[in-house]
């Protein structure tokens, strides 16, 4: 097989190698060429020390993320590379770092300190691909597989059962047997790890090809109670709805996968039916209800995304997004459109859209989303059209109402709000002379 290694990676390989040093791509690029990707960077392991790295690059920008641990980084035109010492680990005591890292001069030491069989090869051209825990096997296999037991990689560092949760996730691969039952059997531990590191890992999941495989393996290894509890509640839950074919959970994995993978956009299909268990009426026909259970996803999702510790813009995208989910079975006009595009803006209200569009196929095999089209194409022109649906579209603004003859202040903001009213029935009226007749008639 080919390896298109980057020049300015070989660059960084040759020049070591010529300082009398061995060095080796390792790690995801090695993994990612083998089945095909094109890898997003390269790490490059060393037995070079990190003083000694930075002199073989002393022409070079280095910059010392991490030297303590033995990684110096080196920026070129085309791209950073980060340069790790090949190292060994000391004890682990609480489940998410070593107590030390001492630096190795035997690639054997790096290599079995890793998580993953896949993420453990090395190789350079000169001698080729260094396999030492059958990592081309597993990828073959298509299965994830821990270096050596999968019980004491885990009570390493326990964040490693969602990063193969992650993997088996992007990859498509499955977990192998004593690999997932260490997952189930640590998977408690979770909650030793920062917030922060889980979170990064749920994200990723989230935007794999097919997420719903991965909020699976957290359903399946016993981590979504810990990561989101407020989920559990969701599996195998009973719709008793004519409309719906599927439990809660299943309709929730189906809008997930039928996402374009935006971040904000995925957790709002994770999140938007997360209030129906606790929302449910069921009438005189025996047929379902789940009155504001929007409004309540709503906040349940505003909730977990702080305790992820999510930025607040996202926090509150995810929440608007929630909230007005249910807007599509509304038989919204010209004017409703324009609110709804002021309330969520021009950005965020296609990604409703796409939400909508999900939610309503998700639904059952006969659903229909034809109105949803219809819709997005009248918001388009709309948009394209500059039609106002906000003060700041109006021709006239608070200093020309001064002009006027008004006083600065709240009554200003009463006229605006009334011209923004007549302008969203009749846009033709958005012309400034006949906003100022309109001022001239109603107000004096």
């Amino acid at each position: 097989m080919e390896w298109n290694i980057p020049e300015y990676v070989d660059r960084i390989i040759d020049k070591l190698e010529a300082n009398g040093f061995s060095a080796y791509i390792v790690g995801g690029s090695v993994r990612d060429i083998l089945i095909g990707k094109k890898p997003s960077d390269f790490d490059i392991t060393t037995d070079a020390l990190p003083d000694e790295i930075e002199e073989v690059f002393k022409e070079y920008k280095t910059l010392e993320v991490g030297k303590q641990f033995g990684t110096i980084v080196v920026v070129q035109e085309e791209g950073i590379v980060e340069i790790t010492t090949f190292r060994a680990d000391g004890e682990y005591k609480d489940g998410r770092r070593p107590e030390e890292v001492y630096f190795s001069k035997n690639i054997t030491d790096d290599l079995s300190r890793r998580d993953f069989t896949i993420n453990s090869m090395a190789y350079n051209k000169k001698t080729g691909i260094i396999d030492y825990f059958q990592g081309k096997e597993d990828l073959k296999k298509r299965q994830i597989k821990t270096v050596g037991d999968p019980k004491e990689r885990f009570s390493e560092d326990y964040l490693r059962i969602m990063r193969a949760l992650r993997f088996a996730s992007q990859l498509e691969f499955s977990i192998e047997d004593s690999t997932f039952e260490a997952c189930k059997l640590y998977s408690e531990y979770i909650s030793n790890i920062s917030i922060e590191r889980i979170r990064e890992e749920f994200f990723k999941i989230l935007l794999c090809k097919t997420p719903s495989n991965g909020i699976r393996l957290m359903k399946d290894t016993g981590i979504l109670p810990i990561v989101l509890p407020e989920m559990v509640d969701t599996v195998g839950f009973n719709q008793h709805n004519p409309h719906h074919d599927k439990d809660v959970f299943e309709h929730i994995m189906c809008v997930l996968d039928n996402t374009k993978p935006i971040l904000e956009l995925r957790l709002a299909a994770l999140f938007h039916d997360i209030g129906k268990p606790h929302t449910l009426t069921i009438d005189e026909k025996g047929i379902g209800h789940f009155y504001n259970h929007d409004k309540l996803g709503a906040k349940i999702a505003e909730k977990i995304l702080k305790r992820l510790k999510a930025p607040s813009e996202l926090v509150e995208t995810v929440r608007l997004l929630i909230y007005k989910h249910m807007t599509q079975h509304a038989n919204l006009g010209e004017k409703g459109l324009k609110r709804l595009i002021s309330n969520l803006g021009e950005e965020r209200i296609f990604i409703l859209l796409e939400l909508n569009k999900a939610d309503r196929t998700c639904s059952n095999k006969d659903a229909d989303i034809t109105d949803l089209i219809e819709r997005e194409e009248k918001i388009k022109k709309i948009i394209e059209n500059k039609e106002a649906y906000e003060k700041k579209h109006l021709t006239i603004n608070g200093h020309d109402v001064i002009k006027l003859g008004y006083k600065e202040g709240k009554r200003v903001g009463e006229i605006l709000n009334y011209l923004l009213e007549k302008v969203l029935e009749n846009p033709e009226l958005n012309k400034k002379e006949k906003l100022i007749e309109i001022i001239e008639k109603k107000f004096k």
